[in-house]
């Protein structure tokens, strides 16, 4: 068993592709970061695949400065192997499914003496079919260049809000807002009541069959009225039926944090179905 470090995002997706999409749903951080990666997004980036004879056992990447992306290993040992090849770096924590993101803190903390804690528990959903949800004043339009500072703002305020950890900082966020205004496989949907913008909800990530939802953020002014849950609903819809993702989409994935049972429960009665169970840990 051995491990290999990748400079090229299409080749470790080409390789890793029987392992990733034994559970593309489980998978689709990983995937989408990836394409994100192949299609230019980040410059400074990090490609491990462990092989087991011809076959990929194990896969891993880390965009600099953010966590390891960790897949689901097909054995205890191959878990082992990446831990060990990947003990020269330097890692603020790793993100993956339970339960083997704990399994990697393990040996992670073994290998180097840092300690890990659970920073957030995320469950990880997906969507084959919208239910309608109900009738929300308002309605969807896709963001422009105009939204530019608005959706900067709405996107630090998520993360300020929802990510444990804090938000990436406003030139990196509008980094990727940049990124979602002029790419063809991303965007940003917002809805409107009368004229004026009330939620915001990103997408990307595409994957061989589906593409990730989020952030979904509205101002806490003005919600319990609706509008993420109809935004969400018809979101997904627009990329299930190819009308901003050429082509349409089998799945729709999203991440909620397993801390916050309302936004869990909106998302269900809309369509989404909880696959996985995540977990993002970090070290000390």
């Amino acid at each position: 068993m051995e491990v290999v470090r990748l400079d090229d995002a299409r080749a470790f997706l080409a390789q890793a592709e029987p392992l990733l999409l034994a559970d593309e749903a489980r998978h689709n951080l990983i995937l989408g970061i990836a394409g994100n990666v192949r299609d230019g997004l980040y410059e400074d980036f990090r490609l491990w695949l462990v092989r087991d004879g011809g076959e990929v056992a194990g896969a891993a990447l880390r965009t600099q400065p953010y966590n390891l992306i960790l897949a689901r290993p097909r054995s205890p040992e191959a878990l082992d192997t990446l831990a060990e090849a990947v003990a020269g770096e330097k890692l603020p924590g790793v993100v993956g499914a339970e339960p083997d993101v704990h399994e990697f803190a393990e040996l992670w903390t073994r290998r180097t003496g840092a300690p890990a804690q659970t920073n957030m528990r995320q469950g990880v959903y997906a969507l084959q079919e919208v239910e309608p949800p109900p009738t929300a004043a308002g309605s969807a339009r896709v963001a422009t260049e105009e939204d530019r500072e608005l959706a900067v703002h709405w996107w630090i305020a998520f993360a300020e809000e929802a990510l444990h950890e804090g938000g990436p900082g406003r030139e990196r966020a509008e980094e990727m807002i940049d990124y979602r205004l002029s790419s063809r496989n991303s965007g940003i949907l917002l809805w409107e009541d009368r004229g004026q913008p009330v939620s915001i909800a990103g997408w990307g990530g595409a994957t061989p069959n589906g593409i990730r939802i989020g952030p979904v953020y509205t101002p806490l002014e003005l919600r319990g009225r609706g509008y993420a849950t109809a935004l969400t609903a018809e979101l997904s819809q627009h990329l299930l039926d190819g009308r901003l993702f050429g082509g349409g989409r089998r799945f729709c994935f999203l991440y909620t944090d397993l801390a916050n049972p309302t936004a869990n429960a909106i998302y269900e009665r809309i369509g989404y179905r909880r696959v996985a169970e995540s977990a993002e840990i970090v070290f000390a």
